[in-house]
């Protein structure tokens, strides 16, 4: 016989949906999908539904209210139009969602249509969230991301007749894109209709071909003043032009924050449904499998399809909070880094953080700690030098 799953939370209001297929896989790309494998696109959405009905089964609370819900990939935008219909119902009929849950879909340029962003909004979905990246083709298409200027420009000009909230991803340090470029994409940017922009880094994850690509030689990445530079003038150029920068990466115009974020942000929980997909409920993370036919072969099970199950120390729910706290603007606590440290190692953090605030890396002001706009673009070499 198995437990009663193993997600413990007594109170949850998000949900994450991930879709993980997609017509190419980008170099850049370190995340759980099937590039080209539309043919088992029945059988996982299959066992997707599975997965929420048997969770809800077992999951021995009250019908929780939604307040965000976030589908995810992968390429969600790829998700046919039935099947994804038939999720939402089924996440409709199972939670108590109500007229401001925040509904999300990740939306690549090239993937979709009019008629299916009408479907969408009459569905309930009311934010996208565009991978645009960048509107340079040649540096997209270097990287195996096969979309265009054109498909982005024609998504923009249907799509805010539909869904009025909309954030555009965008990445910084792609090669082959200059400093007037990005300047000139941006100003661009900034004049379409839309609520959220978030600004990523080039990461090299490693295994991808990005990777391998930069570690061979056949990539040269930006150099870090470069990357630097951009991120000042994109910093000042967007609060200029009324986006309101409230994490390391993300920029809002007023009240369109990214609500689905933020409760990873503040570690709240959240179920998460789907191939790889990750859960909080609080103390414990979870990750489901990754491997699509033992997905498949475990979404009915009492506990569900979760792979890794790990249980947070005192010291990972310090570090993530320092973390988290200081990629936004509404900062750290004090009290929560100093929480069960004895008094030495108090004393070593205040000094350092004393030495970070005369460096003007750092604020301390009423006992939260914020990072100053020349210490965000080293917010990691920071929480290496607080030794926590």
């Amino acid at each position: 016989m198995h437990k009663i799953i193993t997600f413990k939370a007594r109170s949850f209001h998000s949900l994450y949906i991930h879709w993980p297929f997609c017509p190419y896989r980008c170099h850049f790309c370190p995340f759980v999908a099937l590039a080209g494998q539309d043919q088992y696109m029945q059988v996982y959405h299959d066992a997707l539904i599975q997965e929420i009905n048997t969770f809800i089964k077992h999951y021995e609370q009250n019908k929780q209210r939604i307040d965000t819900v976030f589908f995810g990939g992968g390429t969600p935008s790829t998700y046919p139009n039935d099947l994804l219909l038939d999720t939402i119902a089924i996440l409709k009929e199972s939670f108590d969602f109500h007229e401001k849950t925040e509904v999300t879909i990740e939306v690549n340029p090239g993937t979709v249509n009019e008629e299916q962003i009408d479907l969408w909004q009459k569905a309930g979905i009311n934010r996208l969230s565009v991978g645009v990246q960048s509107l340079k083709d040649g540096a997209l298409h270097s990287l195996n991301r096969l979309q265009s200027k054109h498909d982005v420009e024609q998504l923009m000009l249907y799509a805010p007749n539909y869904i009025n909230n909309i954030s555009v991803d965008l990445i910084m340090g792609i090669p082959d894109v200059s400093f007037e470029e990005w300047q000139e994409y941006l100003t661009k940017i900034v004049q379409w209709p839309i609520k959220h922009i978030s600004v990523y880094f080039l990461t090299v994850h490693e295994d991808t071909r990005l990777y391998f690509n930069v570690a061979s030689g056949k990539v040269q990445l930006p150099s870090d003043d470069f990357m630097v530079d951009c991120y000042f003038w994109t910093q000042a150029f967007l609060a200029s032009c009324g986006f309101e920068q409230y994490e390391l990466s993300n920029f809002a115009r007023k009240n369109f924050f990214s609500r689905h974020n933020s409760v990873y942000w503040d570690r709240k929980p959240y179920k998460a449904f789907g191939l790889g997909a990750c859960s909080f409920d609080g103390v414990k993370r979870m990750q489901n499998e990754k491997n699509l036919i033992q997905y498949i072969q475990k979404a009915t099970l009492p506990d569900g399809p979760i792979a890794i199950c790990e249980e947070l120390t005192d010291q990972q729910i310090r570090l993530e909070k320092v973390m988290l706290g200081l990629r936004r603007s509404q900062g750290a606590l004090w009290d929560d880094i100093v929480v069960g440290l004895d008094a030495s190692k108090v004393c070593i953090l205040q000094s350092e953080v004393d030495t970070l605030v005369n460096e003007g890396l750092m604020t301390c002001d009423k006992r939260v700690l914020r990072l100053t706009q020349k210490g965000l673009v080293v917010e990691n070499q920071i929480i290496a030098r607080l030794g926590l």
